[in-house]
């Protein structure tokens, strides 16, 4: 997903979620109809509108504090969401209350806007665990979509979208309502995707690109993070979001995260050292008894040097077992291998993991980068974060770095390492030893 921070106004950040507002939102679909204007080729602008069915049961049950916190990572899975999964200009913001919008830039079948609708849902609606005095919440959204013509205004667009999602609230049949008044279009049932997925498996499908990382002082190249994308025949291109989501539905979460880390390390096997790769760690891997023997197993069947990996971890893969991860994670530290923290800052920052786990990595969130260069407030943040890791002689590397500014801002605060869109995209294994060959 490609941010373009100049175009959000600098008033229109939600202070709870940190994602922007409608009055940003008006201001990127301008962006894109200029741009069209401009072009022989009209792209046509897919959003849609998510609600919290009900949210104000979670206030009453939990405290205001623990709807907060719940309305904090929903903001955080839909942003995840739609970095792993869009491939056009997108956008994510919150409208108030329980009600979320993401608007993509991109051409995309009406089948696979409903379809990513529905996983955009089905992340939403996973237990939220954690959340103070140890309770965890469930949440049940529904969605309005649309596919806007070129004829209709930002205004309009949007609201038809809130008077569609407002008719789905009521009728608690409909999970998914298109903003012209159909019901779902016919495609693939969820059976079809998991039985789609174990063949994919099966042939050899699943695919790993590489997203370069670099050092912030000098921009020397130190390594990769591995990324899943998988080609479907009909739907295109699909993230490891949905992925995952797929594989969760069809219990093959394990089998699949062993496939990605297989092909990962094989892909890797021949970089020039001291290149790093970083792998995703899944809640289920951390939950699976022989998780880092089978980690350790890959490691020595593709010739990688341990001391050269990296395994990033979410604090959602933590809660349900943190003291089991330690153990595991920390054996995995004693073959040389790394632990990030990933997505620093997105979620509920559990400062007890920096305590308990042998983190190596604080790995920033995209999210607390966006507005450092205009935001006194985030900036501070940034320097209290860089300020602790220093102090628990942690390294740093920042997520979502796309402009030149941002890059010299993180390296005069002394963040150690980026990853971004401004010095290289996700490439094949091919594309990236081409790239670490110069």
């Amino acid at each position: 997903m490609s941010s373009k921070p100049d175009t959000f106004l600098l008033d229109d950040r939600d202070d709870l979620t940190n994602l922007v507002g409608l009055d940003s939102v008006l201001a990127r679909f301008s962006e894109w109809a200029q741009a069209a204007n401009l072009s022989d080729t009209v792209v046509p602008v897919h959003a849609l509108m998510l609600g919290l069915r009900r949210f104000e049961t979670v206030n009453l049950a939990y405290g205001e504090q623990a709807g907060d916190a719940a309305l904090i990572e929903v903001g955080a899975r839909l942003m995840h969401f739609a970095q792993s999964e869009l491939e056009g200009d997108s956008i994510v913001a919150r409208l108030g209350g329980g009600n979320f919008l993401v608007a993509a830039n991109e051409r995309c079948t009406r089948e696979r806007w409903q379809w990513l609708a529905e996983a955009l849902m089905e992340s939403v609606a996973r237990p939220i665990p954690g959340l103070l005095g140890g309770g965890t919440v469930r949440l049940w959204p529904r969605v309005a979509l649309i596919r806007s013509l070129p004829s209709e205004s930002n205004r309009m667009v949007v609201d038809r979208l809130t008077e569609t999602l407002a008719r789905a609230q009521r009728n608690s049949a409909d999970r998914v309502l298109w903003a012209d008044g159909d019901l779902a279009p016919p495609g693939r049932s969820a059976q079809q995707l998991e039985a789609d997925l174990l063949g994919a498996l099966d042939r050899d499908e699943i695919a790993i690109v590489y997203q370069p990382q670099f050092a912030t002082e000098d921009d020397r190249l130190i390594g990769a993070e591995a990324l899943a994308r998988w080609h479907h025949p009909e739907l295109g291109r699909i993230g490891a979001d949905a992925l995952f989501a797929i594989a969760e539905r069809a219990d093959h979460v394990a089998q699949l995260s062993y496939h990605i880390a297989r092909r990962a390390l094989a892909g890797a096997a021949d970089w020039p050292e001291p290149l790093r790769l970083s792998l995703n760690v899944t809640p289920v891997d951390l939950a699976t008894p022989s998780f880092a023997n089978n980690i350790a197993a890959a490691v020595v069947e593709a010739g990688f040097s341990p001391d050269r990996l990296t395994l990033e971890i979410t604090e959602q893969a933590l809660v349900s077992d943190v003291d089991r991860s330690a153990v595991s994670l920390r054996k995995l530290r004693d073959i040389g291998i790394r632990v990030a923290l990933d997505d620093f800052g997105a979620g509920f920052c559990n400062f007890r993991y920096l305590k308990l786990l042998p983190i190596y990595y604080l790995k920033l969130d995209r999210v607390m980068v966006d507005d450092v260069l205009d935001d006194p407030r985030d900036l501070a943040v940034l320097r209290g974060i860089l300020a602790m890791a220093k102090a628990l002689d942690l390294k740093v590397i920042a997520e979502g770095i796309e402009n030149e500014d941002q890059r010299a801002l993180i390296t005069r605060e002394g963040c150690d390492y980026y990853q971004g869109f401004l010095r290289a995209q996700p490439m094949s294994a091919e594309m990236f030893r081409a790239f670490a060959m110069g």
